[in-house]
């Protein structure tokens, strides 16, 4: 196990480590193709209606999570500004259940804008609730609006790239990578709670979502009843749910 001194250090290496990765590998532009998504069927008027429709869970499991934070003593904390991280990841799935319909109604650069937003909030957030149990209170919630404002920054970098006719995903994608890795390596650090493991979990569903997002067609082409894109929503969203379910069941086992 890692001391939660030594955290802070660790942390900051992933972080290094991972911005020179991306500064010496080469530029990664938004292909068009990505908008092409495999169903375009559309259903009650609504065009994309798998792709749109299935971002409803988010918003399920984000307005969820937040009623169970607010309902007396239905999570634990061992301190209770450890909920606010939380607050702001449930309410981002909330904004990426908006954000992510608004897109799918219509799939561009533009509109992709406001798919990944919201998204990186929800990464954001958990990490900087993850630092809060395994590092210290403090720390997390210095972190949390340093954190959020680098998540949107990387959305919006890689929209002006675009406009400037160079697009750029490199910081986008380190901020995901950089939050699945926090996720992991923070697993080693001793938490002062139970089921402290639903973390790797959740980071099965980001993987397997992922993989879906990747095997769009081959997935729709097995009888054309749903499409990758539509079941990466749902995995999605159960990453989400996952997590509500870890506060709820978990016990403070450190004071």
């Amino acid at each position: 196990m890692i001391a939660p001194s030594k955290a802070p250090l660790l942390l900051f290496a992933t972080a290094v480590v991972i911005a020179i990765v991306a500064f010496l590998i080469q530029p990664i532009p938004q292909p068009q193709s990505y908008h092409n998504f495999a169903d375009h069927r559309a259903w009650l008027g609504i065009p994309n209606f798998g792709d749109v429709a299935s971002n409803l869970p988010f918003a399920m499991v984000g307005i969820w999570g937040l009623i169970v934070l607010f309902t007396p003593h239905a999570v634990k904390f061992a301190d209770s500004r450890e909920r606010l991280p939380y607050v702001v990841m449930f309410f981002g799935l909330i904004l990426t259940a908006l954000g992510s319909s608004y897109y799918h109604l219509a799939p561009d650069n533009a509109r992709l804008v406001w798919d990944r937003l919201p998204m990186t909030i929800v990464f954001m957030s958990l990490i900087a609730a993850v630092i809060a149990e395994r590092v210290s209170v403090r720390t997390g919630l210095a972190i949390l609006p340093v954190l959020l404002l680098l998540g949107a920054a990387s959305v919006l970098q890689w929209r002006e790239s675009e406009l400037q006719g160079h697009g750029d995903l490199r910081f986008y994608a380190m901020v995901q990578v950089y939050a699945i890795l926090v996720l992991l390596l923070m697993m080693l650090v001793r938490s002062k709670y139970t089921r402290g493991a639903d973390f790797a979990v959740v980071v099965g569903f980001y993987v397997l979502a992922k993989i879906l997002e990747e095997t769009d067609r081959q997935v729709f082409a097995l009888g054309h009843i749903v499409s990758g894109h539509t079941l990466k929503h749902l995995v999605a969203a159960g990453a989400g749910y996952w997590i509500l379910r870890m506060l709820q069941k978990r016990k403070i086992v450190l004071g």
